[in-house]
């Protein structure tokens, strides 16, 4: 507990410096300013709308995008697998999509580069319940684990885990739970869930109780989510993708500076968004998720290229991937805003 406090300290301080940069440096962009021609942009996400993508949710009521002369259209899915299945099908422009679902799909051939680190900080967990005396990566063998989906970060991140300890998914029992995977871990239908930050402070409030969390960040620290492009589309469409992502720096932005009036509006557009303050506090967990000391240095959104390596050779070494995966090649900087 005292390291997860002086972790959540030292975020919140990094929260605080960007705040104050972004006093200075706020978008003035306004939908006066809005250009006559849109260009339609859709972002294919892992999830369906939820709370703590409010700022992607928005655009009818703060018109972010369309400020920067985008139209912007969602298409939810089920994992960051199927995210990138929906860009590479042609159903979606961008994929909203974690690290280890990219790694695999490269390690497979197909032929994508990350253009924006959406969240440069781990946000899984394997969660639970304190009588089931899990407290370690080795301790999962042979018990029944939920998952996301099969496509999602939570299983990739799951499997980091288990090899940490020298498991592989043979030896437990993987059970595809949905989003609200806590239920099934309250009711006893699994013995431990790998989920998300935010996943487990509701759960908490939904009545979850006394648990063991397991953090990956502790075993593997890279980042939770990327925009991912096909290649073909970030050699095609860079003027486009940089006004799609000036734009999302410019929801982002807001949502930092104002976690309550996103959380009122997330009532309005989050399927699971009802209670205003639960609003709040899931907003303020991936606002705080979004900046590092790296995005301080270089500004929402710059990736940690050494960090990724690592992450990538760590994949390989875990037999999660076969392929070496060289990140310069794959993930660039180029279109990122205040990039020339």
């Amino acid at each position: 507990m005292k390291n997860w406090t002086a972790q959540f300290k030292k975020q919140t301080a990094l929260l605080a410096v960007t705040l104050s940069v972004l006093a200075i440096s706020a978008p003035t962009t306004s939908l006066a300013q809005t250009p006559a021609r849109l260009d339609k942009m859709v972002v294919a996400g892992w999830s369906k709308p939820i709370t703590e993508i409010t700022n992607l949710l928005v655009e009818e009521d703060k018109g972010f995008f369309k400020a920067r002369g985008i139209e912007l259209g969602y298409v939810p899915g089920a994992g960051g697998g199927d995210a990138l299945r929906n860009i590479l099908s042609g159903q979606a422009d961008l994929a909203f999509t974690d690290p280890g679902s990219f790694f695999a799909a490269l390690d497979k051939g197909e032929k994508l580069r990350a253009i924006y680190d959406i969240y440069p900080q781990n946000v899984f967990n394997v969660v639970s319940l304190k009588s089931a005396n899990i407290n370690k990566p080795a301790d999962l063998k042979g018990k029944r684990i939920g998952v996301y989906s099969l496509s999602s970060g939570t299983r990739q991140n799951l499997q980091v885990l288990l090899h940490e300890a020298g498991l592989s998914e043979s030896d437990v029992t993987v059970v595809v739970t949905g989003l609200l995977n806590f239920a099934p871990l309250m009711q006893g239908q699994v013995d431990a869930t790998a989920a998300t930050d935010t996943g487990l402070l509701v759960g908490k409030q939904r009545g979850l109780g006394d648990v063991n969390v397991m953090e990956v960040k502790n075993h593997l620290n890279i980042s939770s989510d990327f925009f991912v492009v096909r290649e073909e589309t970030y050699q095609q469409k860079k003027e486009v993708l940089k006004r799609f992502l000036l734009a999302y720096r410019d929801s982002a932005d807001w949502m930092i500076r104002s976690p309550e009036e996103a959380a009122k509006l997330a009532v309005k557009y989050a399927i699971d968004g009802k209670d205003p303050a639960i609003n709040t506090e899931v907003i303020k967990l991936r606002n705080l998720s979004s900046v590092s000391v790296n995005t301080q240095k270089n500004g929402l959104g710059s990736f940690d290229m050494l960090a990724l390596q690592k992450g990538a050779q760590a994949y390989k070494a875990f037999g999660v991937i076969q392929r070496d995966i060289k990140i310069s090649d794959v993930v660039s900087q180029d279109l990122l805003p205040g990039k020339k």
